[in-house]
């Protein structure tokens, strides 16, 4: 067996269990609210999340194929580059997840690859228009966007209900968090489980499995998009408790209604972006849009202090996984290719 066979099925590997976190480490961001409501138990909303993200992740391949070809140069980048791009954001991961800080799995990932790829080519790998667009651009409007919506949108519920019966409210919005609650792991799925098939897909072009097409165009493999799927509901299946607790307890204490408006609010968006091929931090849209509907009650309903230390993690995560991945690279290249 060849160094390139057992370098890609190390990579591969190593996308997987990235994958695998990604579903434990986000899994709050699709039953976090639904839990701390108690519409289901904890095992329920578990099983509950994992089938529609699987749903989710088979429903597109546009957030693939811009991890895939347009943040960096495919043609310029080597095994070992996505290798350590990913053992970076496990690391990323499994250290804010020891936290309980619910960081974007997403910009760990894309930070992991821009700080390989800069160091094995140089910074002319980066494709910045397209970096620009759908990332940093993204990374700053849709927590404001997720803000927005969902400040917005608990308004108009409470205009619609301000005169409802609160029992009655809170029993109707039950029922229709399911929904709500299951809207918000396919557009997880159809988000976040593409990311690692973009990477799997790149490290394929880069071992020589795959090629593209004359026009520079691939397609994600059928198998590639199955197995991300399973991977990822077998994450969420078992849970990450400690952030499920933060977004579902500590930013505000949430009632149906609630959870409702922030899941659908968060949701809508993210499905939006899936469809423009827009790698979403799925975390960023869901705090920020429980943020906005906490802010309805009074501004003191939300537990800014937690907030602060979140927006920490989303401001470092990039250039930390940038940073990680690059002593990884440089590391590897001086001390074992060598």
């Amino acid at each position: 067996m060849s160094i390139t066979i057992l370098i890609l099925i190390a990579v591969v590997a190593v996308a997987l269990a990235f994958e695998f976190i990604n579903g434990f480490h986000d899994c709050a961001n699709a039953i976090a609210t639904v839990v701390s409501t108690k519409v289901l138990s904890p095992k329920q909303a578990v099983l509950f999340g994992a089938s529609l993200e699987f749903v989710g992740a088979l429903t597109g391949t546009h957030v693939a194929k811009t991890i895939g070809s347009g943040i960096v140069n495919a043609e310029l980048i080597t095994l070992t580059v996505i290798f350590c791009a990913l053992l970076a954001a496990v690391l990323w991961n499994l250290l804010t997840w020891y936290l309980g800080l619910p960081s974007s799995s997403s910009h760990a990932l894309i930070g992991g690859l821009l700080g390989a790829a800069i160091v094995k080519a140089g910074p002319d790998v980066v494709h910045v228009k397209t970096l620009m667009e759908k990332v940093i651009i993204p990374m700053f409007t849709s927590p404001v966007l997720g803000f927005v919506v969902g400040f917005s949108f608990m308004l108009l519920l409470v205009l619609i209900f301000y005169r409802a019966n609160p029992q009655k409210v809170n029993k109707r919005f039950r029922k229709l968090q399911l929904i709500s609650s299951g809207l918000m792991a396919i557009s997880h799925g159809s988000n976040d489980a593409q990311k690692t098939m973009g990477i799997i897909t790149l490290a394929l072009l880069a071992g020589g499995v795959l090629h593209k097409a004359p026009n520079g165009d691939f397609d994600i493999p059928i198998y590639v998009i199955i197995i991300c799927a399973l991977t990822m509901a077998a994450g969420t299946m078992n849970g990450g408790w400690k952030i499920i607790k933060t977004m579902g307890h500590k930013i505000i204490r949430l009632k149906p209604i609630h959870g409702f408006a922030a899941e659908t609010s968060a949701a809508t968006l993210i499905l939006t972006a899936s469809h423009f091929g827009i790698p979403l931090s799925t975390t960023h849209v869901i705090s920020t849009a429980i943020m906005g509907v906490g802010s309805t009650l009074h501004a003191h309903a939300v537990k800014w202090r937690i907030v602060g230390n979140i927006v920490i993690a989303w401001v470092l995560t990039i250039p930390a996984c940038m940073i990680i991945s690059s002593i990884i690279y440089y590391s590897i290249y001086h001390f074992i290719l060598k």
